[in-house]
């Protein structure tokens, strides 16, 4: 992309528009615009280099946060991108980027504790990828990680769940661990992980039914049921009332009670 067009542009725009590019799952788009930012905050930083080696005032340009956030987002973003589309290699070493932001040039307080958030988030998505990928024998690490940062815990379980479902893995001793933390889970939303809370009950829904537990499968798939409707997750709810009619031989009638219940609320 053109200098001039680059200098037009702001970096908190191109952030809003990869916001819309993950929530539509469009990684090709995704990581079109991780690329558009990375260029963009790398056209800042080299103008303002211009101008501090000239002498000259620097160009200001609004940000709501620290210049350096912006190449560590777009790293994280491709990152996101590569391991959607099953390019382990790749999202590796994006991770491996965004985990050593220090090379960034004058680094104050503020600025530290962005580049540890990022070290943070680059521990949490290598444990992610790893187990996604199906290392198994990365669980046990992962869980105590997990134990450590409750505050990732449903993303985590998330992750561990569908990787259970795509392998197989027997993980009942894993969610008892974590039964206390994932009480009441979909019962109210909470913006930082909604997303998160319905993948990890539809998923706990589909493990469920793999492990012949029809009815606890048929209370999770109420919970994400119900999550898809309240966050307007449209194609998230087909697949929920696909996956309950599936089950609904084996649903109490108490459960099937709810279910038409739900449906009649939003008829």
């Amino acid at each position: 992309m053109r200098t001039s067009i680059l200098k037009s542009l702001k970096p908190d725009i191109i952030v809003e528009m990869l916001d819309m590019a993950v929530a539509f799952e469009n990684w090709n788009k995704v990581m079109e615009r991780a690329d558009m930012l990375y260029q963009c905050v790398q056209c800042i930083h080299e103008d303002r280099q211009g101008h501090r080696t000239k002498g000259l005032p620097l160009t200001y340009i609004h940000t709501e946060r620290p210049l350096f956030y912006y190449y560590g987002f777009s790293l994280q973003m491709r990152g996101m991108a590569h391991q959607k589309m099953g390019q382990v290699d790749q999202a590796r070493a994006c991770i491996d980027q965004y985990a050593e932001l220090e090379w960034m040039e004058e680094l104050d307080d503020a600025g530290m504790q962005v580049v540890q958030e990022f070290r943070h988030r680059a521990q949490v998505n290598r444990y992610a990828l790893e187990i996604e990928a199906g290392h198994s024998e990365m669980l046990e690490e992962y869980v105590n990680f997990l134990l450590e940062h409750p505050e990732e815990c449903i993303a985590g379980l998330r992750t561990i769940v569908e990787a259970a479902v795509r392998y197989r893995w027997q993980i009942d001793r894993v969610l008892h661990m974590f039964s206390s933390q994932v009480q009441g889970v979909g019962v109210k939303l909470d913006s930082s992980n909604n997303a998160d809370m319905y993948h990890y009950c539809y998923h706990r829904a589909l493990y469920e039914q793999c492990m012949r537990r029809q009815k606890k499968a048929v209370e999770f798939i109420l919970q994400a049921l119900r999550l898809a409707d309240e966050l307007e997750m449209n194609r998230y709810f087909k697949k929920c009332a696909s996956l309950l009619e599936s089950l609904r031989e084996d649903a109490t009638e108490e459960q099937i009670g709810r279910y038409r219940t739900f449906l009649e609320g939003i008829g």
